[in-house]
């Protein structure tokens, strides 16, 4: 259902490098680019949900929306880590460290929380047991 998301940044190059870093570390590369707002599409590919990054249209700053979140499935628990450590290496800050919230089983929700450098929450998870 969902194509792409899109998030408000201020300093193009600072996000365009943050997002880099941190999006190739699951794959994710640049699809696209334009001139107007530096709009900077991220993904696997085209077919996929994707992660926009630009500068506002209306040329006004951009803010963190309050409780605004995008969550990132991954396969296995050591991915949420290792995209988790990589957002905070990057110059992001932490919002949740890796861990289970609720009970572990079958169903388990194993998930942190971090923001970039411009405070647009992240979530890496994973659904499922150890």
């Amino acid at each position: 259902m969902i194509g792409y998301v899109t998030l408000g940044i201020n300093d193009l190059d600072k996000a365009r490098t943050y997002y880099d870093g941190l999006l190739g570390t699951i794959g994710a590369k640049r699809l696209m680019e334009l001139d107007e707002n530096g709009f900077t599409l991220y993904g696997v590919d085209m077919a996929t949900p994707s992660i926009a990054i630009t500068k506002p249209d209306n040329g006004k700053e951009a803010f963190a929306g309050n409780g605004n979140m995008i969550a990132l499935q991954m396969q296995e628990r050591d991915q949420v880590d290792a995209l988790y450590n990589k957002g905070l290496e990057l110059g992001g800050s932490d919002e949740g460290a890796p861990g289970v919230r609720g009970d572990e089983g079958e169903m388990a929700f194993y998930a942190a929380y971090f923001r970039d450098p411009e405070g647009n929450k992240l979530c890496a998870f994973r659904l499922g047991s150890a």
